[in-house]
């Protein structure tokens, strides 16, 4: 008798009494592993956070934050990917999404794999110095292995899509910030330039984010209002930027 992959033997001496004996699979299992795009704002353009691998295939060249599955430790995916980015960024990603499933046989040179891939937005006040880690505009990036290409082409549509209609953008920002702030983080987001006087009506309109009482970024004009998110959940909105 077979039952979730395991014979279960029964005696005639006590028909109840089972013992499960795991079955010897005869097919080769694939590679299970996890791979983030992180994202990050640097001079005023968005940028992709890169580490360089330490063991082959491809063996110092810069890639997507990525490894292996660990079974005995990660519950699901989503903590693989946040034990890959704490472990090799140094972070805890503010905002994490899972992304889309690549597989296939011809994708990684030690065999069949499939990965569960995630892109993760991180605030640039975050980033400290860590060897191996460099970062590159989305439109300026070096040549990936794999097929990191292919996921880093999927993960900014999928943000620049999502930033036009969701409180996405703003986990870009530190806690504080100001309108102007917000403003560009979601004209850098999107790829577009946002009529301000329009922008700051549907941003006030969707409630995403509230005044911080008696916070004020002072500098050589009037003061600034420093306002935060309502939400740490993401909040989609009624209408478009």
């Amino acid at each position: 008798m077979f039952s979730n992959g395991y014979l279960l033997l029964t005696t005639k001496e006590n028909m109840t009494t089972t013992e499960p004996i795991p079955l010897q699979s005869t097919h080769r299992q694939p590679l299970v592993m996890v791979d983030t795009a992180l994202f990050t704002i640097l001079d005023q353009r968005l940028c992709l956070i890169l580490a360089r691998r330490k063991d082959a295939p491809f063996e110092g060249v810069l890639a997507l934050p990525g490894g292996f599955v660990h079974v005995q430790e990660d519950a699901d995916t989503e903590a693989a990917a946040r034990r890959v980015i704490h472990g090799k960024i140094g972070i805890d990603a503010p905002y994490l999404e899972q992304l889309f499933t690549f597989s296939g046989m011809a994708r990684d040179p030690r065999g069949w794999s499939v990965s569960v891939t995630y892109y993760a937005l991180i605030p640039s006040s975050l980033l400290g110095r860590n060897d191996g880690v460099e970062t590159f505009p989305v439109d300026a990036l070096p040549a990936l292995p794999f097929d990191h290409g292919q996921i880093v082409a999927q993960a900014v549509e999928r943000l620049r899509g999502k930033a036009t209609y969701s409180s996405l953008p703003a986990f870009l920002l530190p806690g504080e910030f100001t309108m102007n702030d917000l403003h560009r983080i979601y004209e850098q987001t999107i790829g577009a330039r946002l009529d301000k006087a329009s922008f700051r009506h549907k941003i006030l309109d969707q409630g995403i984010i509230e005044p911080i009482p008696e916070r004020f970024r002072v500098g050589a004009h009037r003061p600034a209002q420093l306002y935060r998110l309502a939400s740490r959940m993401l909040t989609a909105f009624e209408r478009r930027i």
